[in-house]
């Protein structure tokens, strides 16, 4: 079977493999034990999964070949180029040595994609079900849209309803959750749409349709989000107009092929800097990774709660700047506050951020989290479980996170967390084990395959 075979016939596999299962009992429990060394060295993370992602829907609407390198080999991606592969596009992408993906993706231009077969499973992936929606809405076809049990339970009627405004039909008819299919149209209207939420993934589907709609469509967002879309689309031929909060982009345009060099995960190294900051005498640096400022506020709480961390420039992957993030452990760490305005450039890092702070002293607030609960889980409440365990004293207030930390900590023998089959729980619960005194057991930590294979032994090769 050749590497695209494999690619393809993953995608299935992954997103059963993530479906939760009903008895949460019966599910495999892997033990993490205590690092016996501190932290030490250099370590490169997975390519960014929000720019993987693009990078493989851009070049299949594109006229023309891409070549990209980088891409992030995992579940959630691999969603998105079995999408795009169901839907016309010539995907011929290499796994590399370092467990990256590259090669060519030749797109559908202007003829548009293709009816595809059947549905296409999105696996666990909210950012391949979204963007596609915004993807497929200029074309005349209809397209039915599904994804695992965890994805099924996610809010899309936001997504939905711009696009509703521009002209596509969705059904069945004012669905809030898949499966769903989207009818396009090739007579969108442009639209002016005041967002009820940051949301990148919504911003980036109105744009992609509005490159194909009358007149000019523009997104006004209650605070800035991600802007991956805003950085990466003048590289295929389309311009942007964007400013903090606000982005727009005029009718009439096209995508063109260019290359793209997907940099490392800013929301994947965040793990690796918080394991610096808990395990005592640690230091590393995390290199090649994104400095996009809407990928880095975990890196600012850090700085706040008394981390030593520093950022330092290297260049830039087309308009994404780079470079390394170094961080060294300190004794005392304390509280701060982090307001609504921060989430956005955070909302992935909250539950590894929430277990640094349960170290930390004083209370740390987290205003306007109220977007973990429409995750891959409720992460909200998993956090509260999670710390509870631990002995940490934290509550809800509305939308409000506290978290009174407990200095020097100490972990109680024979702990066993629940990721509930999401990445990034497994990762933060998989932490207590590898920087705290006792092992502790994560049912479903293979959820890392979602953003971060090689979690496991990145951290334990660091350690050694």
């Amino acid at each position: 079977m050749s590497t695209n075979e494999q690619l393809a016939s993953s995608v299935c596999g992954d997103a059963a493999a993530h479906a939760e299962p009903a008895d949460a009992t019966t599910r495999q429990a892997t033990l993490i034990e205590p690092l016996a060394r501190p932290l030490s060295g250099a370590v490169r993370v997975p390519g960014d999964k929000s720019i993987s992602h693009r990078s493989v829907l851009f070049s299949a609407m594109a006229e023309g070949t891409s070549h990209v390198s980088g891409v992030l080999d995992s579940a959630d991606v691999r969603s998105s180029i079995g999408a795009v592969r169901a839907l016309g596009a010539e995907v011929n992408l290499e796994k590399r040595p370092d467990g990256s993906l590259a090669g060519d993706i030749r797109g559908w231009g202007g003829l548009g994609p293709s009816q595809p077969e059947g549905a296409i499973d999105c696996g666990n992936s909210g950012t391949t079900v979204r963007l596609l929606m915004g993807v497929l809405a200029p074309w005349g076809i209809t397209v039915e849209l599904t994804g695992d049990d965890s994805l099924r339970r996610r809010p899309m009627r936001r997504i939905a309803a711009p696009l509703e405004l521009m002209g596509a039909r969705f059904a069945p008819e004012g669905a809030t959750t898949l499966p769903l299919s989207i009818t396009g149209t090739r007579g969108l209207a442009a639209i002016s749409y005041d967002s009820p939420v940051a949301s990148a993934q919504l911003k980036t589907a109105i744009l992609l349709a509005g490159i194909f709609a009358s007149g000019t469509t523009s997104v006004h967002e209650p605070a800035p989000s991600r802007n991956h879309t805003e950085l990466m689309l003048p590289g295929f031929g389309v311009d942007v107009e964007a400013a903090p909060g606000e982005a727009s982009v005029a009718g009439g345009q096209s995508l063109h092929a260019c290359d793209v060099d997907v940099p490392g995960d800013p929301s994947s190294a965040a793990f690796m800097a918080c394991a610096a900051a808990l395990r005592p005498d640690s230091a590393i640096d995390i290199e090649n990774v994104s400095l996009n400022e809407a990928r880095i506020g975990f890196a600012r709480v850090l700085e706040r709660m008394g981390a030593d961390i520093a950022l330092k420039p290297t260049g830039s992957a087309g308009e994404e700047p780079c470079g390394t993030i170094s961080v060294s452990y300190v004794e005392h760490l304390h509280s701060c506050e982090v307001v609504g305005r921060e989430i956005a450039s955070l909302v992935d890092e909250i539950p590894v951020l929430a277990l640094v702070a349960a170290h930390a002293e004083g209370t740390t607030v987290f205003h306007e989290v109220g977007e973990l609960r429409v995750k891959e889980t409720d992460r909200l409440a998993a956090i509260l479980e999670g710390l509870s365990k631990l002995g940490v004293r934290a509550w809800a207030e509305g939308d409000d996170l506290h978290i009174e930390g407990k200095p020097g900590l100490v972990v109680p023998e024979g702990l066993v967390f629940d990721s509930l089959g999401d990445h990034r729980l497994a990762m933060t619960w998989s932490l207590v084990g590898f920087t705290g005194a006792h092992p502790v057991s994560i049912r479903d930590f293979e959820a890392v395959r979602v953003s971060y294979p090689g979690f496991r032994a990145d951290i334990e090769r660091l350690a050694k």
